[in-house]
C-alpha cells in the first residue's frame, strides 16, 4: 500500500579512483614533518595504512576522501603507533599481586637499582676479581641461599619454565607420580598435566580428585618412576571429605626409593612474617627442611620481584639443571636479575622486607585504609562528584589464597547530576573513561556502581588518582 512518502535521494557512492595518491599525501608540511622523524620507508607505510582506512570508510554516508582527511588519519595513525603500549597503570581493583597489571609493583629500591644496572655495562658474566667470564647466577646465589636456607638456587625466567626445566632434565623419558588432585590449571589455560608431557615426562595419576593417600604413591612406582612431584593447588581449594599427603611424608618415601621429591609451591612465600597471617600458604624454607629435594616458586607473586622463576634444593641436581641445553633458553637477562637482586636485599631486612610494596598492601590495617579512602573521597567531593565509602574485600591475586579475604575499604563514586546517576549506562562509561585516561586506572564494577578499592593504591597516587576520576567525570558529561 502506497504511504505517500517519496524515497530518499540515493547517494552516489565515493569511488576509490577520488583517494588521494601517497605522493600526493607525502606533499603535506605535516607529513613531511612527520617523516623527518620516521623516515621515508616508515612513513609511506603509515600513509598507506591511512589511505585504507579511508578506503574502509567509503560505504559510509558521508566519507571525505580528500588529501586532508588522508592527512588526518595519518596523523593519527602516527600518534597510535608511536604511543608506547606498555603503561603504568593506577591498580583500584583491591587485588594485590594482579596478573593481569603485571603481578607485584617493584620498591624504590629495586627502581633505581634496575636503572643504574640499565644505564650502562654490568659484570653481568664478568668475575671482577678474577678478570675472567662468569657466571650470572653467581649474583644472587649466595643472597638467595641466605633468604631461603638452601643448599643452592638457580634463576630462570619464570615458575613455569622451572617445572619445565626439572621435568626435562630429569623425567625425560620416564614416570612423574603426582596425585588427581593436584592436577591445575594456571593463567592462559596452561596446564600442568601438558606442560609436564610437553616435557617428555610420562604422568602417572594416583589417587582421587579429593583423596590422595601415601599408600596411592607408594603402589604406583615403579623401575621408571623418576619423581615424585607434588604442586600446591594455589588457585583453589578442596574442602570437606578429603586428603592429601604432605611434603614429608612423600620426601621420605622418595628417599627410600633414591628418587628426587619435587614441590612446586607456585607463589613462593620464602619465609613466615610476623606482619600477614599466611598459615594456607606454603612456605619455601619450611617444604626444604621438611623433606622437598627440589622445590620450584614465582619470583613475581609473594616474593615481589620482577617475573622470574626460582629453583631451590639439592646440589647435585642443580648442577644436572645448570648444565642442562634448555637452561640458555630459560636463564634470566641482566634487568630481572638487577630488581631481584634488590628485592632479595630488601627481603633480608625485616624493616625494609615489611615496607616493600606486597608485604605493606597485605599488612595494612582497616584504620589505616578507612583513612587513606575518606582522605581520597574529601579530595573528589568538589565539582562533578559525590562519593561514599564503603566496605570492600580485597584478594592476595596472583593464584596465592584463593580464599583469603582482606576486609578493607573502597570509594564509590556517584555523579551528582541526577540524570546522568539514575541512568543504567553511566557506570560502564565511567569505568571505560578510567581506563582511557592518563594514566589509566582501573577500578571494580560492583552492583552497577564504580568502586576504587584503595589498598592496591601505591605510594604517591593519591593525587594522580583524583585528577584522573575528575578528569574521567568530565569525559563522560561532555558526551552523554
Amino acid at each position: 500500500m502506497a504511504t505517500g512518502r517519496k524515497p530518499a535521494p540515493k547517494v552516489p557512492a565515493r569511488s576509490a579512483r577520488q583517494l588521494p595518491a601517497v605522493g600526493k599525501v607525502l606533499t603535506d608540511p605535516r607529513v613531511r614533518a612527520l617523516e623527518e622523524r620516521l623516515g621515508h620507508t616508515v612513513t609511506v607505510r603509515v600513509v598507506r595504512e591511512a589511505i585504507d582506512d579511508l578506503r574502509g570508510s567509503l560505504g559510509s554516508p558521508d566519507p571525505d576522501p580528500s588529501v586532508e582527511a588522508a592527512c588526518a588519519s595519518v596523523l593519527r595513525v602516527a600518534s597510535r603507533m608511536l604511543m608506547p603500549s606498555l603503561r603504568r597503570v593506577i591498580n583500584a581493583t583491591g587485588i594485590i599481586v594482579h596478573t593481569n597489571l603485571g603481578r607485584a609493583p617493584l620498591s624504590p629500591a629495586a627502581v633505581a637499582h634496575l636503572a643504574r644496572v640499565a644505564q650502562g655495562y654490568t659484570n653481568l658474566e664478568f668475575d671482577l676479581a678474577t678478570g675472567k667470564r662468569g657466571s650470572r647466577q653467581n649474583h644472587l646465589r649466595e643472597l638467595l641461599r641466605l633468604l631461603v636456607d638452601a643448599p643452592d638456587i638457580l634463576v630462570v625466567n619464570n615458575n613455569t619454565a622451572a617445572v619445565f626445566l626439572v621435568i626435562r632434565t630429569l623425567a625425560a623419558g620416564r614416570e612423574v607420580i603426582i596425585s588427581r588432585g593436584e592436577l591445575i590449571e594456571i593463567g592462559d589455560s596452561f596446564r600442568l598435566p601438558e606442560i609436564m608431557k610437553t616435557g617428555g615426562a610420562r604422568l602417572v595419576e594416583v589417587g582421587t580428585t579429593n583423596r590422595t593417600r601415601l599408600g596411592d604413591y607408594e603402589a604406583a612406582m615403579t623401575g621408571e618412576t623418576a619423581l615424585l612431584f607434588k604442586a600446591h593447588t594455589s588457585n583453589f581449594k578442596t574442602v570437606g571429605f578429603t586428603a592429601e599427603v604432605g611434603i614429608a611424608e612423600l620426601g621420605t618415601l622418595a628417599k627410600t626409593r633414591g628418587i628426587p621429591c619435587v614441590y612446586d609451591l607456585g607463589s613462593g612465600l620464602l619465609r613466615r612474617s610476623d606482619g600477614v597471617a599466611l598459615e594456607d600458604e606454603p612456605c619455601a624454607q619450611e617444604a626444604l627442611q621438611a623433606g622437598a629435594d627440589l622445590i620450584t616458586f614465582s619470583g613475581d607473586k609473594l616474593l615481589g620481584g620482577p617475573q622470574a622463576g626460582l629453583i631451590a634444593g639439592r646440589k647435585d641436581l642443580l648442577a644436572r639443571l645448570a648444565r642442562a641445553p634448555m637452561m640458555r633458553a630459560m636463564r634470566p637477562g641482566r634487568l630481572t636479575l638487577a630488581a631481584l637482586e634488590a628485592v632479595v636485599l630488601e627481603s633480608l631486612d625485616q624493616r625494609l622486607a615489611e615496607a616493600a610494596p606486597i608485604p605493606r598492601m597485605l599488612s595494612r590495617s582497616q584504620d589505616e585504609l578507612r583513612q587513606t579512602a575518606e582522605r581520597v573521597a574529601s579530595r573528589l567531593s568538589s565539582g562533578d562528584v559525590r562519593s561514599e565509602i564503603v566496605a570492600s574485600a580485597g584478594q592476595v591475586g596472583g593464584g596465592a589464597l584463593p580464599t583469603m579475604s582482606l576486609p578493607g575499604w573502597a570509594i564509590k563514586l556517584v555523579p551528582r547530576d541526577a540524570a546522568l546517576a539514575r541512568s543504567p549506562r553511566t557506570s560502564d562509561a565511567l569505568f571505560s573513561a578510567l581506563l582511557a585516561g592518563d594514566p589509566p586506572v582501573l577500578a571494580v564494577l560492583r552492583e552497577g556502581s564504580v568502586c576504587l578499592d584503595v589498598r592496591t593504591l601505591c605510594d604517591g597516587e593519591e593525587e594522580t588518582l583524583v585528577a584522573s576520576v575528575r578528569a574521567a567525570f568530565e569525559h563522560v558529561l561532555a558526551t552523554r
